[in-house]
């Protein structure tokens, strides 16, 4: 088959409502009941093999925890040996399968999750990792679906772009996949980044060795299921589920280790990006690294800012999916002209929040991952309480006794560098400053030179001239930055994702500029008519 192939256009998924009565509510109810009626077995993937070592660990809900999902088969280096060695076996015929071939095998992916498997990997998502309805939804199924259907035409865009060609020669750029294998090592808290970290780079022809968090298994279990019917070829995308100094010391000692794609822990990045350096010497090549990591996301109101979108921007910002996204607002700096009027309105609207299991499509409030996380978040707020400087004003409450539950939580402070100010703490409490409002241009040079991260921010503001000066001097403070908006929710296509400074390398899932990170190019120039003589004109006699 020979031509210039054009892929379908990209639209974004349309989000279900997943209203009372509502078909896709229906489906999503059988799938939840469905998946909690059995106990799931989940293997490793490596090559076409499902690997059970029979040493297994326990999943649950992270809001039911005496709730069993199943158990997953825990691997150990030979494991990830074995891995590289399948991806490395399936690296030529991969690489050398013309591109349309591998954009229907993703195409396919996303039309398989918008349509049979839909219910099945956003219950698995809510189960797995306590998202509610709509969390999942616009996690499970849109932005995985985005990712893959935009990346495929972002991968036609790349390869279409080719050089100019002087007289009697033609120039050509090939996009090669990376010289090796790439390791995905992926975060719980979006099924969309686990899937879109292991795909993006295969999609481009390279062969991957995939680790998710423990604690986001049972969905990404149903994402390699999905993946083998779309007709991934085996050893392409391996899983594996081993610690991560297991999986580190081999992958990163590996001669034809090429590229990481991480999301996680600024501390865990800057390690690895630390034993890569050591280690520099063993490559055949200098590897990629990519890199979303923390964030202490910000929003800051003006004195001309409306409360009621304000207060909604903040809950929306703090609290969806319980703070656990890296773009969740966990600062807010608010004018003294607003405050009275804010305070009320936030104690109100946080007290209005139901919190509780995902099954209950009530619930806006759920569960944290696990209990590490919440006994982390629990000591934050235990420090809070003890804090001189500091005050809760709604919320501070937490249990485990059924689910790792803790209670949206606003902290004012009179230290705008207090602790909970400054760390991430990866969980719904929000710390608030209240500024005066005349000391506005003050206060942006404050929520720049407070954190060491650069992901996401926001500016809530009626004065034309008040947004301008934020968005100026806070363009380094905020990779994406958001104006009368709350700070998460950034749609693949439309705004492109990822933060500077300590939040990462900034290379913007979902854009171009993401899957160029997965090739390396190789120039072609062909001359057609070889010239025979090696004098220039500039030679000759007068």
């Amino acid at each position: 088959m020979n031509g210039f192939f054009k892929v379908p256009v990209p639209v974004n998924e349309p989000i279900l409502n997943y209203a009372p009565g509502s078909a896709e509510r229906i489906d999503l109810k059988a799938a939840l009941a469905s998946a909690r009626g059995k106990q799931m077995d989940i293997p490793m993937y490596i090559g076409g093999e499902e690997v059970r070592t029979g040493k297994t660990k326990r999943l649950a809900p992270p809001h039911d925890h005496q709730h069993t999902l199943g158990h997953f088969h825990i691997g150990d280096a030979s494991h990830v040996k074995v891995a590289i060695d399948a991806a490395l076996a399936a690296k030529t015929n991969w690489e050398n399968l013309p591109w349309e071939q591998r954009a229907a095998i993703f195409l396919k992916a996303a039309d398989l999750i918008a349509g049979p498997y839909r219910a099945k990997l956003n219950a698995a998502t809510m189960l797995g990792q306590s998202k509610n309805a709509f969390q999942a939804e616009i996690d499970s199924a849109c932005e995985i679906i985005d990712f893959l259907r935009f990346n495929v035409a972002f991968m036609s865009q790349i390869y279409n772009d080719q050089p100019q060609s002087g007289k009697g020669m033609w120039n050509r750029i090939e996009y090669r996949p990376l010289e090796g294998f790439v390791f995905a090592l992926t975060p719980f808290n979006f099924t969309a980044i686990a899937g879109n970290l292991p795909t993006s780079a295969a999609m481009m022809g390279n062969v991957v060795v995939w680790k998710p968090a423990n604690t986001q298994i049972y969905s990404a279990n149903v994402l390699m299921e999905i993946f083998k019917e779309a007709g991934v070829p085996d050893g392409v995308i391996n899983l594996v589920y081993v610690d991560g100094p297991t999986a580190g010391e081999v992958i990163f000692n590996h001669p034809d280790f090429a590229g990481i794609h991480f999301t996680g822990s600024t501390g865990v990045f800057q390690n690895v990006w630390k034993t890569i350096g050591g280690n520099i010497h063993k490559y055949k090549t200098y590897p990629r690294i990519v890199g979303e990591t923390g964030g202490k996301d910000f929003i800051v109101m003006h004195k001309t800012a409306k409360v009621d979108e304000s207060v909604t921007a903040i809950v929306r910002g703090a609290f969806e999916f319980q703070g656990q996204k890296c773009s969740a607002a966990s600062r807010a700096y608010v004018p003294s002209n607003l405050w009275p009027a804010v305070k009320m309105k936030l104690i109100e609207t946080v007290r209005s929040l139901k919190m509780g299991p995902t099954e209950d499509f009530s619930n806006f409030v759920n569960a944290v991952i696990d209990e590490r996380s919440f006994d982390k978040i629990a000591n934050y707020i235990e420090g809070v309480k003890q804090d001189a400087d500091t005050e809760i004003i709604v919320g501070g409450g937490y249990d485990k006794s059924k689910g790792y539950f803790i209670e949206p939580t606003i902290v004012v402070t009179q230290n705008p560098k207090s602790i909970t100010m400054c760390e991430e703490i990866f969980g719904p409490v929000l710390t608030l400053f209240v500024y005066d409002e005349n000391k506005y241009e003050e206060t942006l040079d404050l929520v720049n030179t407070t954190s060491e991260y650069a992901l996401t921010g926001a500016i809530i503001s009626q004065d034309r001239y008040a947004i301008e000066l934020a968005t100026n001097k806070l363009r380094n403070a905020a990779g994406n930055f958001y104006i009368n908006d709350k700070p998460t929710g950034a749609v693949v296509g439309q705004q492109p994702f990822g933060g500077a400074r300590g939040s990462g390398t900034n290379d913007k899932a979902g854009a171009m500029v993401n899957l160029l990170r997965w090739v390396s190019m190789r120039t072609i120039k062909e001359t057609f008519v070889t010239p025979t003589r090696y004098e220039y004109p500039f030679l000759s006699e007068e």
